[in-house]
């Protein structure tokens, strides 16, 4: 395989010169290092089976016990589109791309099947199921992001559906016991307005060996506040950095914008979060 693709892409995702030594590649890999959050779509329309190989990619994700706790909405109306990216911070990336798709924690589905069959599903209302449903969307919906990717289209996750998440799941009409986990924008990059790969923290941050390091590795935080804001600059963005994003996000519950309500409008969708 080719050392030179190899130290580029680590280069591009890390900013750190000559500490990589020679190591497995090969282009899945280098697809998956090649990612990055594409904003700005053209409006040409995807080629006929797309959507349906995404949704195939998607379900091939490994399922907790196979429990397939989860939906995928496939939103392509404009008139849809642009209600749903009003209720998202009205972002101009889900008006302008062909494809919308919004993933769904879904209960409905097992809660109907224990009905037919005439049994109770007291687990569901626990934290645990919960989580086990935003694992499998969050996986299927990664081998989606992949296999888009791979096909030459962008894509971009959006959190922001869970702003307003009783008003998103009215839009799409989802049962009760169902709710939007996250949208992602899907199609061809305008490449008028490119976008580049967004260095990430050092691994020696994030990767410990054997148990948990205690160390914040402040300095090294230091130096990709410092990266970040050098990428701010090339995509012409804010350059405020890592550090003043994370704590600017984590800073009280009015940062969440509406998502600090989550727990009491799941409530009134059916989820009695134990």
């Amino acid at each position: 395989m080719d050392g030179g693709e190899r130290q580029e892409a680590f280069w591009a995702r890390y900013r750190q010169d000559g500490i990589w030594p020679p190591g497995p590649w090969n282009p899945a890999i280098a697809g998956l290092m090649a990612h990055r959050s594409v904003r700005a779509y053209l409006p040409d329309a995807l080629e006929p089976g797309t959507l349906e190989t995404l949704v195939a990619a998607a379900q091939s994700a490994a399922s907790s016990s196979n429990l397939q706790l989860w939906d995928v909405v496939a939103v392509e109306d404009p008139a849809r589109k642009d209600r749903l990216s009003m209720l998202a911070g009205d972002q101009a990336q889900i008006r302008e791309a062909p494809l919308f798709l919004v993933w769904i924690a879904n209960f409905a589905r097992a809660e109907a099947m224990a009905q037919a069959a005439g049994r109770e599903l007291d687990a569901v209302h626990y934290l645990e199921m919960l989580m086990v449903a935003i694992v499998d969307a969050s996986l299927a919906a990664q081998n989606a992001t992949v296999a888009a990717e791979s096909l030459g289209l962008g894509a971009v996750y959006i959190g922001a559906v869970r702003n307003h998440i009783d008003q998103v799941a009215a839009e799409l009409e989802l049962p009760r016991r169902a709710f939007a986990l996250f949208g992602m924008v899907v199609g061809r990059a305008d490449p008028a307005r490119p976008t580049d790969v967004k260095p990430r923290l050092p691994q020696a941050v994030v990767l410990h060996r054997e148990k948990f390091q205690p160390d914040a590795n402040l300095d090294l935080i230091s130096d990709y506040d410092k990266k970040i804001m050098e990428f701010q600059h090339e995509q012409a963005m804010a350059e405020i950095g890592w550090t003043r994003t994370v704590l600017s996000r984590l800073r009280n519950a009015g940062s969440l914008h509406g998502r600090e309500h989550a727990k009491e409008i799941l409530s009134g969708l059916g989820f009695q979060i134990r």
